[in-house]
């Protein structure tokens, strides 16, 4: 026995000294930075990190919103497999709770996220310490595990401030270090939402965040610190407007359905009794709206088996919402998500620099989920089983040994 304990020690050690010989691995997620936002002349530290380093378009996985995605960035499953199908849903194995981004008790609930598991828990497992600067799903201990470091989300926390935390954790002895580290920003997501992703607000959030990749990258420069910078968004944004919205109760009754999620899609559960009015009524085409039975969506969209997905699934055309004029929101917003992955609206931006990246490398459009194999090889981390694949972002890679 004290054989086994000395050589698992050993493996331990060892794990952790080959992580500590390389570069950091940082992560970053800009909610809702459209992949064309790059060529707007408003991020100079982004366009020069494109320009030594590595850029592309990426399609969001479906649904193209912020929980589904960030999580098939972190775990390179898709939502149908890594369980986090919405924003907004139920699950039948967990009875009488919704979760939803503001049920705080959902969200730290870890039975919500452990169909998936996620870079900084196979990190930790493997004895390479991990800190996420507010990434969803970090809140709770998937799996029974947490990152090394992390905090609770706070939208009020600058983007400097979250910068300056993350280069506290590089200031620790390097026995403490993580090695693995991601970091969040919102402010362009928030921007984009409401005043559009065309607006003077959108260019100057994305200006804000820049800056502040900007200070983390000289941060690291002043500590002697070598990093391999990853930049990434969960979806893009499109415009929306009053004059294209739709109303489900134009083809379904009043009364025979809930609604789940509303805007750039609708997801319903028909009433007790009241299922096949509801599927009649709905699956199919309609004017800028289509909707799927659970198990019926089209292939390309890789989505509609897990049992969270709701019945009833109903996708407007990119630019429409629907609603129910039960639920309508008091607010308008000039722009939301949540599209097809395929309209150019919904394209993430992917940028990458540092010692693992060749210059000036513009990649294929490719899917989010390739992320996780890619940031796993530069963490020194054995990636999981994934939907990804590092073949469209190898291009973009020095060969190993320089």
């Amino acid at each position: 026995m004290r054989k086994i304990l000395i050589l698992i020690a050993s493996c331990f050690a060892f794990a952790t000294s080959s992580a500590l010989a390389r570069p950091l691995t940082v992560l970053i997620s800009i909610d809702g930075f459209r992949a064309d936002y790059l060529g707007r002349g408003v991020t100079p530290t982004m366009s020069a990190m494109a320009a030594g380093g590595a850029s592309a378009a990426m399609r969001p996985s479906f649904p193209s919103k912020t929980f589904p995605n960030h999580y098939a960035l972190i775990t390179g499953l898709r939502p149908d497999r890594n369980g986090i199908v919405d924003n907004n849903m139920e699950d039948p194995a967990i009875p009488g709770v919704s979760f939803r981004m503001s049920n705080h008790d959902a969200v730290v609930d870890r039975r919500w996220w452990d169909q998936g598991e996620p870079l900084w828990v196979t990190a930790e497992k493997a004895g390479i310490r991990s800190a996420t600067m507010f990434w969803p799903g970090s809140e709770a201990a998937v799996h029974g595990v947490r990152p090394s470091l992390w905090l609770p989300f706070d939208q009020s926390k600058s983007a400097e401030s979250r910068v300056d935390q993350v280069l506290a954790w590089a200031d620790l002895p390097s026995e403490q270090r993580p090695q693995f580290i991601t970091l969040y920003f919102d402010d362009v997501d928030t921007m984009g939402h409401t005043y559009g992703p065309e607006s003077a607000e959108v260019n100057a959030a994305a200006t804000r965040v820049d800056a502040a990749i900007g200070r983390l990258e000289a941060g690291l420069k002043a500590r002697n610190l070598e990093a391999n910078i990853v930049v990434v968004a969960d979806h893009g944004m499109a415009a929306v407007s009053e004059d294209r919205e739709l109303f489900i109760e134009d083809h379904v009754p009043a009364g025979t359905f809930r609604t789940l999620a509303t805007g750039a899609f609708m997801t319903l559960v028909p009433l007790p009794g009241q299922e096949a009015v509801v599927d009649k009524a709905l699956v199919g085409s309609h004017d800028h709206l289509t909707c799927w039975r659970r198990g019926q969506f089209p292939a390309r969209f890789h989505y509609g088996q897990n049992p969270r997905v709701a019945p009833i699934f109903c996708l407007p055309q990119t630019g429409w919402t629907v609603y129910s004029r039960a639920r309508k929101p008091n607010y308008l917003e000039k722009g939301t998500h949540g599209f097809d992955p395929a309209a150019p609206e919904m394209a993430a931006v992917f940028v990458a620099s540092g010692p693992a990246f060749k210059a000036g490398v513009r990649l294929a459009t490719f899917d989010n989920v390739d992320v996780y194999p890619l940031v796993a090889r530069l963490a020194g981390i054995v990636a999981q089983p994934s939907d990804g694949s590092l073949a469209p972002v190898r291009p973009a890679l020095k060969p190993k040994g320089r």
